[in-house]
């Protein structure tokens, strides 16, 4: 009996010593770390214009403005929907993903071939055949907010016309809104949607 007792007392002080150090400790010592050093990354890394946040860095928007850059497809609309689709069905919730149809199926050419009817209506200007292949697939996450530096450029001529916004000037933004390739080698340099089309909000509103 005595030899149980112990046994229990020993079980009983590690389940308390592990959740003194991993349920509390451990999760206080990593969020006091993400706060002190990447507090930015640690909060969601929000962009706020005019003292309110209009998104994250790293998430995705859906943009349909003219005047506005447009992003990846994405599976799940960035989740935006309307009340429409929360009445019949078509909103699940806040999720990612991607279409993952395989390369046979036919849903993968129907897809892409509305995706590239409909840039091409708002960007009369480009060849079918100069479209950027990053334009018309969708990411793992359906939430990607970066595009490459090319897909920004080829919308350069429409956005022009749009926002009134010289395409020299818009140009310039992109560059200024190119990340590089993380090390100067891995990946592939690219521009973050979002931060690029404050650019053109605060051009545009500074022209008002």
């Amino acid at each position: 009996m005595k030899g149980l007792k112990n046994i229990l007392k020993n079980a009983i002080s590690l389940s308390l010593v592990l959740i003194l150090v991993c349920g509390i400790a451990y999760p206080m010592a990593l969020t006091a770390t993400g706060q002190v050093l990447f507090k930015d990354k640690a909060e969601g890394s929000f962009i706020e214009v005019d003292g309110e946040k209009v998104g994250s860095k790293n998430i995705g928007q859906q943009f349909t403005e003219p005047y506005f850059f447009k992003g990846r497809v994405s599976s799940v609309n960035y989740n935006t929907y309307t009340e429409k689709d929360k009445e019949d069905g078509t909103y699940e919730g806040p999720s990612s993903g991607s279409f993952n149809y395989a390369p046979s199926n036919p849903e993968l050419k129907k897809r892409v071939e509305a995706s590239i009817d409909e840039f091409l209506k708002n960007n009369p200007e480009v060849n079918r055949e100069d479209i950027p292949a990053d334009l018309m697939t969708a990411s793992g996450s359906g939430l990607d907010p970066n595009i490459s530096v090319k897909s920004a450029e080829i919308q350069i001529p429409a956005i022009s016309k749009a926002s009134g916004i010289s395409e020299e000037k818009l140009n310039k933004m992109i560059k200024e809104n190119t990340d590089s390739k993380f090390l100067g080698i891995f990946g592939e340099e690219r521009v973050n949607v979002l931060e690029l089309n404050i650019d053109v909000y605060k051009s545009m509103n500074k022209n008002k």
